[in-house]
């Protein structure tokens, strides 16, 4: 039993013409792999023969059968004989005795397994009875030869003629096809071709750093980038160089915070030691912090200024000095299976080649190793002994400044509330004032802050006296009151000295640059311990970048392959071109020769190019009306069974032309993201072995191209509503209406249809009518229609109320749906023949037999 994935494709022989070149064994494989390569097969293990020869071409060709049924393949080989035209001889009398004429003959070895033969008398299509087209007319063929060609219908039909006496029936058909017009289809693969692949203006800068979230990357990558940028690293080992030189100057800057502390009390207007002392610590911190900086410059410089050196190279270096490097923990272990992961999310989001490309080189420079050399320029940044002492004196206001004046005032007048001869205690507030900003000025050296704030204070002191005497001499205040204002005023005037004293003396400390040092400090040890960070995991992510990067150019390199697809080809001449006539669907550049394919077909002579035509009768004269076809009396045109026929649709055929639907266009891109999605699957292994190298990549690119030709080929061949044989099994396909815009409730009725006479038309002569079967019952139904459209005929079946029919046959194919009846032949039509006797005297010595000789 052949399982579905052992099918491929149906193999096409026409012996009414070319036989004799199919002679040999190897001439008949060289044909059929021809056949197989162009269309993108390899040889396959059950090969499936379609062959369309005349009733008289089974003893004629005896030989060529011999090849076939040994042909030298690994499984079971089937043969579905298709039979064009009626049995030799002249139709003489009437009566129902079997004549000459009349009789089927049949080699033996044709009585095999998995051999039946299909014998089509009459392919008329006439429309009405005035016309009268050929008997073998050539469209019709066409069409018959297109339904047989689908394996599954293939395979069915080949084990329901076995079933019947002699395994050969004479088929009736009704046929309903499809499909989408050349132009609608063209414009519709070009438009699929152009989102898959993307256009130039995604093809953007890098994305910022920024723009990153760990959560969009798979678990592997998610880990070499979040463990890059984590600041809970310990870098410095305690103990260590870089640890002591680190101490070193944050206890330095912890001495000067507290001799900061000390001069800005009050006790540091009158000891100017503590200003020596802070001047000291402060100038031991920009020594500490200098020495910091040193191994912050030699820790950058260890890395050498190319690519970082080894993870174990790097480690001994920062070991010296004290610095601690993280284990890698096999984070790079899944490499490989997290870029293949990205890219899948990615497509599977429906991003464009180019755009999935565009985030893959983003992932790499955000995961690549920064040499320490590159992290240099920062160091000039954190730079804290230039300018750092007395630049900030004098800018800005000092802070509780603004209100020392009116507290000044006020505690003048609260003090100078006196008359007599004690009014003279009225200037104590403005002695204090006067002394504070004395003392001040002397501990800051002149220092512009405490300038502005001396003068303001001792002013409005002053001010404040001279109101408050003005209103004891006015008020005549008691005594008590007086000496209470004076003690407040007093308060007052120390509290406000103090205050702005502090405020002064720390912003003249950070005019000394303390806050300064405390940032470059910062600064150093995030640029140190980041130096250390790029170290971590070095080789893991610079094999990661390198991926990446790989990856982003297979990626824009197919494509690439995208936008060659796109581009149509000029069609190659053929013999029907060169004679002028119009070959069937020239219009039609999917039917062209995909400028992916390889140049090895193109050098081929037009017969073996084409090999659809190659089946089709050539010159050899055959039947008796050829005027019909508009060809000279005694040839017939070439056919070509792959291409839909243009010319006249038979009666037995309905066609049903859409013109696209909402979501053609979105399904078409998803499968070429499907196919570059197989493609790629051996590309991910290459990477995960460390060889995405320039040969991997080339090698994807030929798969891509080869798969974009086979999406190519189905396209045209099995159409747009069955998935292609490399799709994504998780994809739910959409439905009929919004790929072709056709409506499926016409597939539910004609498979639907009751099995009745009238519902197919017989292929055969009134001649050959008489030797099928008469029993109703002896014939075998066939009901086919896409697997594609199976959910919406069935629904239909369903709302309608109409009975399902059983044993229904859903196809691969996305083109025909319909009934095909099989009869039987009469008992006594068929006469077996002895293998390979002389065709003509098996012939005459059957037909010269009595009656009482007959089966």
């Amino acid at each position: 039993m052949i399982s579905h994935e052992d099918i491929g494709a149906v193999i096409h022989l026409d012996l009414r013409a070319g036989a004799a070149e199919l002679d040999t064994a190897p001439a008949l494989r060289a044909k059929v792999a021809r056949q197989l390569g162009l269309a993108g097969y390899p040889e396959p293990d059950h090969p499936l023969f379609l062959v369309v020869d005349t009733p008289a071409g089974l003893t004629d060709h005896q030989w060529q059968y011999e090849l076939l049924t040994t042909y030298r393949a690994v499984g079971e080989i089937r043969l579905l004989i298709l039979l064009v035209g009626s049995a030799p001889g002249s139709y003489g009398d009437e009566d129902e005795t079997y004549e000459a004429d009349r009789r089927l003959l049949r080699p033996a070895l044709l009585r095999s397994s998995g051999t039946a033969l299909v014998w089509a008398g009459d392919l008329r299509s006439a429309r009405t009875a005035l016309e009268q087209p050929a008997p073998d007319d050539p469209d019709a063929l066409a069409v018959l030869v297109d339904l047989l060609s689908v394996p599954d219908v293939f395979l069915r039909v080949l084990d329901d003629v076995a079933s019947l006496p002699d395994a050969i029936a004479a088929p009736g058909v009704r046929l309903l096809e499809q499909d989408l017009p050349p132009e609608v289809r063209d414009r519709a693969w070009r438009d699929a071709l152009t989102r898959f692949a993307g256009t130039d203006a995604e093809h953007t800068p890098d994305l910022p750093p920024a723009t990153w979230s760990g959560a969009d990357l798979p678990e592997p990558l998610r880990a070499l980038v979040a463990g890059r940028g984590g600041r809970s690293q310990r870098h410095r080992e305690p103990g260590g160089v870089a640890d002591g030189a680190y101490r070193a100057c944050a206890d330095a800057l912890a001495d000067a915070e507290d001799a900061l502390v000390e001069l800005q009390a009050l006790p540091g207007l009158l000891r100017p030691s503590r200003r020596d002392t802070f001047e000291a610590d402060l100038d031991q911190a920009h020594r500490a912090l200098s020495g910091y900086r040193d191994v912050v410059d030699t820790a950058l410089r260890s890395g050498g200024s190319g690519t970082p050196a080894s993870a174990a190279e790097a480690a001994s270096r920062l070991a010296t000095l004290g610095l601690h490097v993280p284990p890698a923990g096999g984070v790079g272990e899944r490499i490989g299976e997290g870029l293949r992961e990205f890219a899948e999310k990615l497509l599977g989001q429906g991003f464009a080649l180019r755009a999935v490309a565009q985030r893959f080189t983003g992932l790499a420079g955000r995961v690549e190793p920064v040499p320490g050399s590159a992290l240099l320029p920062k160091l000039a940044a954190h730079d804290a002994t230039t300018g750092a002492r007395g630049s900030a004196l004098g800018r800005g206001p000092v802070p509780a400044a603004a209100a020392g004046p009116p507290i000044a005032a006020t505690a003048g007048l609260l003090s100078a509330l006196w008359q007599g001869p004690i009014a003279a205690l009225a200037i104590a507030v403005p002695l204090v004032f006067i002394g504070v900003a004395l003392l001040g000025a002397a501990r800051l050296r002149g220092s512009k802050p405490a300038r502005r704030w001396a003068l303001g204070p001792q002013v409005a002191a002053c001010g404040g006296a001279v109101a408050g005497l003005v209103v004891a001499y006015a008020t005549d205040p008691p005594l008590w009151l007086s000496a209470a204002g004076l003690l407040v005023g007093l308060g007052a005037a120390v509290e406000t000295a103090r205050r702005t004293w502090q405020a002064v003396a720390d912003l003249w400390a950070a005019s000394h640059g303390i806050a300064t040092l405390h940032r470059a400090l910062e600064g150093l040890d995030a640029l140190l311990a980041e130096a250390v960070r790029e170290h971590w995991a070095a080789d893991e992510r610079l094999y990661c970048a390198d991926a990446a990067r790989s990856v982003a150019g297979m990626l824009r390199a197919t494509a690439a392959a995208a936008d060659a697809e796109a581009v149509p080809e000029p069609a190659a001449p053929t013999a029907a071109t060169a004679g002028g006539t119009d070959p069937l669907a020239a219009d039609d550049w999917l039917s062209s020769a995909s400028a992916l394919e390889t140049g090895a077909f193109a050098t081929a002579d037009d017969t073996d190019s084409d090999w659809a035509n190659a089946y089709a009768w050539q010159d050899e004269p055959t039947w008796d009306e050829p005027a019909a076809q508009g060809s000279p009396a005694g040839t017939a045109s070439p056919v070509d069974p792959w291409a839909p026929p243009t010319v006249r649709v038979p009666r037995w055929l309905e066609r049903e032309s859409g013109e696209g639907g909402p979501e053609l266009v979105t399904t078409l891109a998803g499968d070429l993201t499907d196919a570059a999605l197989v493609a790629m699957a051996p590309y991910w292994g290459a990477v995960e072995r460390g060889q995405a190298g320039a040969l991997a990549v080339q090698r994807t690119e030929e798969r891509v191209r080869d798969l974009l030709s086979t999406a190519r080929r189905h396209l045209q061949r099995g159409g747009v509503l069955a998935p292609p044989p490399f799709a994504a099994r998780h994809r739910t396909r959409t439905t009929s209406a919004n790929l072709l815009g056709t409506d499926p409730h016409r597939v539910a009725e004609l498979v639907g249809a009751e099995a009745e006479r009238q519902a197919v038309v017989q292929l055969s002569s009134p001649e050959q009518g008489t030797l099928l079967s008469r029993d109703p019952a002896a014939a075998v139904w066939l009901r086919f229609a896409p697997k594609a459209v199976r959910g919406e005929v069935e629904h239909a079946w369903r709302t309608s109320g109409s009975a399902q029919p059983e044993e229904a046959l859903w196809t691969a194919s996305g083109r025909y749906a319909g009934l095909l009846r099989l009869t039987p032949l009469r008992t006594g039509v068929v006469d077996t023949v002895r293998p390979r006797q002389n065709p003509t005297s098996d012939r005459v010595d059957a037909y010269e037999r009595r009656d009482g000789d007959r089966w």
